[in-house]
């Protein structure tokens, strides 16, 4: 586990185990400060008059909220490194200590005046704890956490949900108005998330008044069913997010059929069997993300990509990553799954097909692999793709979103000590990766839903997959996070050499289709677009809605979401969505009406999968896709 990801589960687990001060401890000294103004926003401004009359009050505020704050950065302890985040909150309010005053002031109004309101609703002069604190993403009003009655129908529990909510609004405001740099800004906002997340009231089984009733209706048996469920997942080494007892790989995901034709250590290769009587002459290649299984693209039959592309006339084959479970594999690299990945794959393709080019699409990594080893191929002076496909990819790291918090030349020398020289990543390790980055969604909910509730989780396709880990080896993936995320070098000409060669993204002159997708955690669109800078064929930019998994398997037969359109990419990403038109339903049939002019024409459906070298191995998905770590 690298620092910041230990980081990431040291902040929630110093706030479930440190003892948290009372509510009077947090708030000593503050029954001598008159609050003139309960209710009034974090940021008021005063006439010259207040400003007056409240000057023999700021020196008890600011004392006050001093104690407060210091209370608060006292729960990680000295040196670690949760802690030097905090205090960096400090620093960057050092350069002007009245803002942070004027914050702290405001801050502790509103929660005198709710504490207030509380008092006056269980003596029964009100009903209400609303408090006029201004509109913010928190809002218990469209925070589904707090959409049940009983957080309003409670008194109690309705000044914890509010005051949360302060608490929440207060550390985002210190967080947008400290003077930091860009990354440590970054850094910060990731983590007041992370810690305002955990914080939640509804989270915890004293707190959540939805889980304290089912436990009275259910006579216990809801917390039974929920401990049963956490020694379930602790066993599992995470948290369950889907009923898996629902879905097998090749039984009900995974099941366009085909037939693997080639396998070496590192991939098999599958050829789908043809749906149509003809077919486009050009095959096309799909190269999935190597973090994950390939079977996102080919879950079930009504939201399968794979199938929806073989019924559309397509000879399609798929390469399947191997899981790396064996030690002898661990000391596979970067250029292993570009030449006996990539490569391979094309190289087979090609023969069976009797194609002398195809067409080729990769996913998030697997895209980036795939133009790495378009460059390999442009530098060699070999020409085998005839069109690109790039869905949810990053090509230049500039802004690698959320996943760059993870990522520093510590972290990363750490690594490459660790496993740099042969090794094994888990897949377990990188899965909380992606789930810290959408914790509420990915993490919390689950909390909830499974241990509190003791309710069991819904069968959710992509859900499941997510929950199917992959292994890398360790020297493939610390070279990829230094060279690309680190230090940003593929979007450089010839500042990577790859299989003996220099490489530069500019010498892939290649049709390209590039989708990146509107609320992508993973690979924001903004960064996604930046590849139209690089590649130099002739190129089109769509943007989808949803996020990085929803947003790309979106079947035309749902007619959900819609797509941006702009044949315009001399302009930069908000200028591009400014002048974009939005058009309802999937971007598959776009994508398809575009990948027809670059097929070669139609032949007769091959009789039968591979060729004479390369004949059937066993039925698709193959060996290696069912490998669970």
């Amino acid at each position: 586990m690298s620092k910041d990801q230990g980081t990431a589960f040291a902040l929630t687990a110093s706030l479930v185990q440190c003892k948290m001060p009372r509510f009077s401890q947090s708030f000593s000294g503050l029954a001598e400060a008159e609050l003139a103004h309960p209710g009034a926003p974090l940021t008021e401004t005063r006439t010259p008059v207040q400003e007056r009359n409240s000057d023999d009050r700021s020196g008890a505020y600011a004392q006050a909220g001093g104690a407060l704050l210091q209370k608060f950065l006292g729960l990680f302890p000295a040196g670690s490194e949760a802690g030097r985040i905090w205090q960096s909150l400090l620093a960057g309010h050092g350069a002007d200590p009245s803002r942070l005053a004027a914050l702290q002031a405001g801050y502790i109004q509103q929660q005198m005046a709710l504490w207030g309101k509380m008092l006056a609703r269980e003596s029964g002069r009100s009903t209400s704890l609303a408090l006029a604190t201004g509109k913010g993403k928190d809002d218990g009003g469209r925070d589904m956490r707090f959409a049940g009655r009983e957080w309003r129908d409670s008194g109690y529990h309705d000044y914890l949900r509010q005051v949360y909510e302060l608490n929440s609004r207060f550390l985002n405001e210190l967080v947008d108005t400290a003077e930091l740099d860009g990354p440590a800004k970054q850094r910060l906002r990731f983590y007041t998330r992370q810690l305002i997340d955990a914080m939640s009231p509804a989270n915890y089984a004293a707190t959540n008044p939805e889980a304290l009733q089912l436990a009275l209706a259910t006579n216990g048996e809801s917390l039974h069913k929920g401990i049963r469920h956490l020694i379930e997942d602790v066993e599992l080494g995470r948290v369950s997010m889907s009923d898996e007892s629902a879905f097998e790989v090749g039984g009900n995901l995974a099941t366009t059929p085909g037939v693997v034709v080639f396998e070496n250590e590192l991939i098999q290769l599958i050829q789908y069997t043809p749906a149509t009587a003809k077919v486009r002459k050009q095959p096309l290649l799909m190269v999935p993300p190597c973090i994950n299984k390939f079977y996102i693209l080919d879950l079930q039959p009504e939201n399968s990509f794979v199938r929806y592309a073989v019924e559309q006339g397509n000879t399609v084959f798929m390469l399947s990553w191997r899981n790396i479970t064996e030690e002898s594999l661990g000391g596979l690299g970067w250029d292993d799954y570009i030449a006996d990945g990539v490569l391979q794959a094309i190289e087979v393709v090609r023969a069976i097909s009797k194609s002398d080019k195809i067409n080729a699409l990769g996913f998030c990594v697997g895209g980036t692999l795939l133009s790495a080893a378009l460059a390999v191929l442009r530098a060699r002076g070999e020409e085998r793709v005839a069109s690109v496909t790039l869905l949810a990819t990053m090509l230049d790291f500039s802004y690698p979103g959320d996943i760059g918090v993870f990522i520093d030349e510590a972290s990363v020398a750490a690594r490459e000590a660790a496993i740099g020289s042969g090794g094994i990543l888990s897949g377990k390790e990188l899965a909380f990766v992606f789930s810290a980055l959408r914790a509420n969604d990915l993490v919390w909910s689950y909390v909830v839903n499974n241990y509190l509730k003791g309710k069991s989780p819904d069968a959710f396709d992509i859900l499941y997959w997510n929950a199917d880990s992959t292994n890398l080896p360790g020297p493939m993936y610390c070279w990829y996070v230094r060279n690309m995320y680190l230090e940003n070098k593929l979007r450089e000409p010839g500042r990577l050499a790859m299989c003996g060669v220099p490489v530069d993204l500019g010498a892939i002159r290649l049709p390209t289709y590039i989708l990146a997708t509107r609320e992508d955690h993973i690979v924001p669109w903004k960064t996604a677009y930046l590849s139209t800078r690089h590649l130099k064929g002739d190129t089109r930019f769509v943007l989808g809605a949803s996020g990085h998994v929803a947003g790309v398997i979106n079947p035309p037969a749902k007619n959900r979401r819609s797509y941006w359109k702009n044949d315009r990419l001399d302009a930069g990403a908000d200028e591009w969505l400014a002048g974009a038109e939005e058009l309802p339903g999937s971007w598959w049939s776009d994508w398809d009406a575009w990948l027809q002019a670059y097929s070669g024409g139609e032949r007769a459906a091959p009789k039968k999968p591979g060729n004479a070298r390369y004949k059937a191995i066993e039925p698709a998905p193959g060996r290696y896709v069912k490998v669970r770590v």
